[in-house]
This record gives structure tokens, sequence and C-alpha cells, in this order.
């Protein structure tokens, strides 16, 4: 995504101040992709969009689960639960990419039934309970250093700058794009 849309999308396009660099090539992308249904009432959810009372409008990686896109780990698929009343958020991990990905966005066909359609299940690619435990733990506690990501071997992984982006603070993201060249010099920050 990083090197394929989102560097294009930047030589391509004037950045809106006030708008996250990436919330805007997701957006223009999935502009691209309701165009290629124009029979159809499509509406896209995005992953940063939320309801008056701060809840999400999307769960995102319940959305991967549900869609067989990605096993949406959570503390029930630990047993026995070794967290006692310690809160733990799930985390999705796809068989190919391991946790090497971002669900940023759900399109969700409003006029469209499909009766028959048999949903597809997630590959459970994390099978063990102790690497279902490290998996957790580390997206649970220490998130910032990626090793949730590696729960297995991936077929693919962030960049370099793809991932030095997404670890620098968001504030400082304009910065770190006017440094490498991607969006000029005089470009607010």
């Amino acid at each position: 995504m990083f090197e394929k849309s989102f560097k294009p999308f930047l030589a391509q396009h004037e950045l809106q101040s006030l708008r996250d660099p990436i919330d805007q090539c997701v957006a223009h992308h999935m502009t691209l992709a309701k165009e290629r249904f124009p029979l159809h009432n499509i509406e896209v959810l995005y992953d940063y969009e939320l309801h008056p009372n701060r809840r999400p409008k999307a769960l995102m990686q319940t959305a991967a689960h549900v869609s067989g896109a990605a096993y949406y780990y959570m503390r029930k698929d630990v047993e026995p639960d070794p967290w006692g009343k310690r809160k733990m958020y799930g985390v999705c991990i796809h068989p190919r990419f391991g946790g090497w990905f971002a669900i940023r966005a759900v399109l969700v066909f409003a006029d469209v039934r499909a009766a028959g359609l048999e949903q597809t299940l997630p590959i459970d690619c994390v099978p063990g309970r102790e690497e279902r435990i490290r998996l957790l733990e580390n997206f649970n506690y220490n998130w910032r250093d990626g090793k949730y990501r590696d729960a297995l071997p991936a077929e693919e992984k962030y960049s370099t700058e793809q991932t030095l982006y997404f670890a620098t603070p968001p504030a400082e993201r304009l910065k770190l794009l006017k440094l490498w060249g991607q969006i000029p010099p005089t470009a607010p920050c």
C-alpha cells in the first residue's frame, strides 16, 4: 500500500490541511472503488469514523474476521485465560501477512442481498496457546515495538520507510514526508 498507493497519491494530489495523508489516500481509493460499481448503493466506513458517542462506526478487526480476511484473536481464544481481570484487546493476524497489514475501510453494498452466500471462515494461523499468549501480550503491552506483527513468518512486511512513517508520531509525519521529498517543502506542516 505504501509504495504502490500512498507514494503515487502524494505525487499526484495536493494534500488537504488538517487531514491525515493516509486517510486522504484511502478515501481517494475508496472513491475509485465505488466508481467501479455505479449501479450499487455503497457506503464506505473508515477506521477513523466515530458515532457521536465516540464509538467506532465499524469494528474493523471484527469485519476482517467475519469476512474471512484475517483471524481476530481475543482472550477467549486462550484457554485457560491467564490474565484474570486485566483488560486484553484482540488483534487480527493474516495467514500470509501476519500482522503487517491494516484495515482502513469497509465497503457496505447496501442494496445487495445474497441469501445463499456462505461465510468464509478466517484461517486460524496462530494455533498454539503459548503463541497466542505471546501475540496478545505483545499487542497489548508492547504494541509500539511491532513484535506482535511477527506472530508468524510473513510473506511481505512493511518497507523500512513505511515502518518509520507509522512509528513517527502523527504530528511529525508531514515533516518526514517533506524530508523524503514526497511533498513540497513549502507545504504547511
